[in-house]
Order: structure tokens, then C-alpha cells, then sequence
């Protein structure tokens, strides 16, 4: 029996997954086919809101450890998130594409301010509202359910917009869609049951960082392999863009399928995923999801079928399940209780500076030595974080004083 506030963030996780899926997956072909973007802009897509996010993240701690209540503070700054897709809608009204594409990143960036502040806050609200026991369960669930409707909401885009991949007007239909599914988020978000600050916590005498986090050896083992493995698997963003868009030619309907497969795949798996950490271990386990996301970009260059690449994003789904229900849980796992605010933040900020380097290198990588070659070196390295956990096991193993069941 879920609990109110698990039902609330259910309900708040679908209506987020809607706007999101109706405006951020559609960004980069929309700035290609409609802006006129170029390999640097569409880099640039996945670079920017991290940049802004290691800006912000620290202001947005500070905020959050103030707060009298942290959900209003997180359901404004979504409000003033969704807003801009109102920007985005009039950005193809300015006289010249060239200034269409470069307005058109600066409202990404804008975005990502009150995006981060939003993103920090709801992973401290909801580390608060659900207990530690019942955690796995809630977000395995959880994601199945917001995967879902990720599919369902996607396979109508797909449908609806199969001949209109350069349509003006259905990109803004699409984006005003996503803006009034953000005003259903802020309205979910302020539903939420928040337990009110206790009088003996003042607010003013929280400190802004506290630096005793990197005393716990196995939250900075879990960091420093978090933030490797982020870096490989967001280094190919950009590229699988340019490739599906530019190599390939997937229309919009095609970008949906890509999608759709991956999260029926997703939907299938999650239990899966779950059973299997709460049997072995989520560290263990994440080494396996790891392995298979190093599978993915050797295997999109292998065809320009879209056929073939519909599968090969549909097998990714498998991988990537594993990858969003353990990777988030390891991180409340490793955070000590008292300081998992700052564990957290920490944690948002690193990840940040790798999230923003990360697709640079790789569209420099395209530039330099093609794309065969820079999805072929992301491979390898996407399999090297795998190690990377691998060895973070042995020594939870070996400290726990259990044994490695493989």
C-alpha cells in the first residue's frame, strides 16, 4: 500500500515526464531542422544546462538548506522552468536563423537555472518522504509507471507529428502542450505532505557546505566512479544526435521510435533490475547495466537502418533501466543520513563540470576523427567506468567482509 505522498509523487513524476518528453527530446532536431543549428549549437544543447547547473547548484543548496518549506521553493523554480518553453514557441519570429539558433541556446541556459534548483531540491524532498526500506520498491515502481506514460505520450508524437519533422507550427503545438503539463507539475508538487522544519534546527546556523562528506570513504569511491561513468555515457549525446539527424535523416516519427522502444524495453525491465539488486547488491548489479551501455554506441554505427537502429535503441532500454533505478539509489545508499543534503549537492555540482566537458570532447571527437571512431572510443570508454565499479565492489566486498557472488 503506497503512502500519500508516494501516490502524489507518482502522479507528479507523469505529468514531469509529459513536458518533458513533449519539449526536451525534440530540442536538438528542432534546432537542426527548423533553427539551422550547427554541429557546435547542437553540442552546445547538451553542454549548456550542466554549465549553468555547476553555477547554480551551490546557490541552490543554500536556498534549500533555508527553506522553511523546500517543496515551494522546488514547485516555483519548475513554474519558472516551463515558462521559457513560452520563449521557445516565439524564437522563430526572430529575422535571422543564425540569431533563431543562438537565442534559441540562451533560453536553454536560462532554463537550466531554475531547472537545477528544481532537480537538487525534489532529490532532498523526496530522499525525506519515502523511508529507506521501502525506497527500491517505490522507485522501481515508480519508473515503470513514469516510463509508461514516457511511451505512451511519445508514441502519439510519433503518430501525429510522422510527416512534420519540419513543421514550424507542430513544434509549437508541442511545446505549449509541455507548458501546460509544467503548470500540472507545479500544482502536484504543491500536494506533496512536507513535515514542517523543527523549531531546534535554526535555519540561519546550517552551513553552506560541509566538507566531513569526504571523510566517508565509500561515498567518494561511489563519486569519483559516478561522476566517470556519467562523463562516458553523456560524451555521446550530441554525437547519437548528429547521427540520427544529419547521417541517418530520422524524421521525427523515427526519433519517437528510438524512444518508444527504449522505454517499452525500460517498462519490461525494471522489476528485473529491482529483484536483482535487492538479491545481490545495487553496486554489483550497476556493473552489469554499465557493461551494456558500453554496447550502445559501437552497435549504432554499425547500420544506418532505421530498422536496425530501432532495435539497437530498444535493447539499450534494457541497460538503460538498470542504469536510472540503481545509479540514483547508490547515491542515497552512499550519502550518510545527516549530510545527504551536501552529499547530494556535491554530488550535482561534479556531476555538472563532467556533464558540460563531456559532450564537447565528443563533437570534438566527431570534428576530428568522424563518428565511426568517436562512437567506437566512447564504447571503450563506457566500458572502462564498468571496471571502474567493478573495482569499487571488491573493495565494498572486501570491507563488508562478504562474498562476491558472481
Amino acid at each position: 500500500m503506497r503512502t500519500y505522498n508516494e501516490r502524489i509523487s507518482i502522479y507528479h513524476g507523469m505529468a514531469s515526464t509529459i513536458a518533458l518528453n513533449f519539449s526536451n527530446n525534440f530540442f536538438p532536431i528542432f534546432a537542426i531542422t527548423i533553427l539551422g543549428a550547427t554541429n557546435y549549437q547542437v553540442g552546445l544543447i547538451s553542454s549548456l544546462p550542466p554549465l549553468m547547473a555547476l553555477l547554480m547548484t551551490i546557490p541552490a543548496a543554500i536556498l534549500l538548506n533555508k527553506a522553511h518549506a523546500q517543496k515551494k521553493l522546488v514547485a516555483m523554480s519548475v513554474l519558472l522552468a516551463r515558462l521559457m518553453f513560452l520563449l521557445i514557441i516565439t524564437l522563430v519570429y526572430l529575422p535571422s536563423a543564425s540569431l533563431q539558433a543562438w537565442a534559441f541556446l540562451v533560453v536553454i541556459a536560462l532554463m537550466s537555472m531554475p531547472n537545477t534548483v528544481a532537480n537538487v531540491g525534489w532529490q532532498t524532498l523526496i530522499g525525506g518522504l519515502v523511508s529507506d526500506s521501502r525506497r527500491g520498491a517505490f522507485f522501481s515502481d515508480r519508473n515503470r509507471m513514469l516510463t509508461i506514460v514516457g511511451l505512451i505520450s511519445t508514441l502519439l508524437i510519433g503518430i501525429l507529428m510522422k510527416d512534420a519533422s519540419d513543421n514550424v507550427i507542430a513544434y509549437q503545438i508541442l511545446f505549449a502542450i509541455a507548458f501546460c503539463f509544467g503548470l500540472l507539475e507545479v500544482f502536484l508538487l504543491m500536494k506533496h505532505e512536507e513535515a514542517p522544519l523543527k523549531v531546534d534546527e535554526p535555519i540561519a546556523k546550517k552551513k553552506a557546505m560541509d566538507w566531513s562528506i569526504f571523510q566517508h570513504s565509500r561515498y567518494v569511491s561511489f563519486l569519483i566512479a559516478a561522476l566517470f561513468f556519467n562523463f562516458t555515457w553523456q560524451m555521446a549525446w550530441g554525437i547519437f544526435n548528429i547521427y540520427h539527424v544529419r547521417i541517418v535523416g530520422a524524421t521525427i516519427f523515427w526519433i519517437s521510435m528510438f524512444s518508444v522502444g527504449s522505454m517499452l524495453m525500460q517498462i519490461l525491465t525494471f522489476p528485473l533490475w529491482k529483484k536483482w539488486a535487492e538479491q545481490r547488491s545495487n553496486i554489483q548489479v550497476f556493473v552489469w547495466a554499465a557493461i551494456g551501455m558500453a554496447t550502445t554506441p559501437f552497435l549504432t554505427i554499425l547500420s544506418t537502418n532505421l530498422y536496425y537502429l530501432t532495435l539497437v535503441q530498444t535493447t539499450s532500454g534494457f541497460f538503460l533501466s538498470g542504469t536510472v533505478l540503481i545509479l540514483f539509489n547508490l547515491l542515497l545508499e552512499q550519502s550518510p543520513e545527516a549530510t545527504r543534503t551536501y552529499c547530494i549537492t556535491t554530488y550535482n555540482v561534479l556531476l555538472a563540470v563532467m556533464a558540460f566537458i563531456a559532450p564537447q570532447i565528443g563533437i570534438w571527437l566527431l570534428e576530428m576523427w568522424g563518428v565511426e571512431i568517436a562512437m567506437t572510443i566512447n564504447s571503450g570508454l563506457r566500458f572502462l567506468s564498468a571496471v571502474l565499479f567493478f573495482i569499487v565492489y571488491i573493495r565494498y566486498a572486501r570491507d563488508s567482509k562478504v562474498s562476491i557472488k558472481l
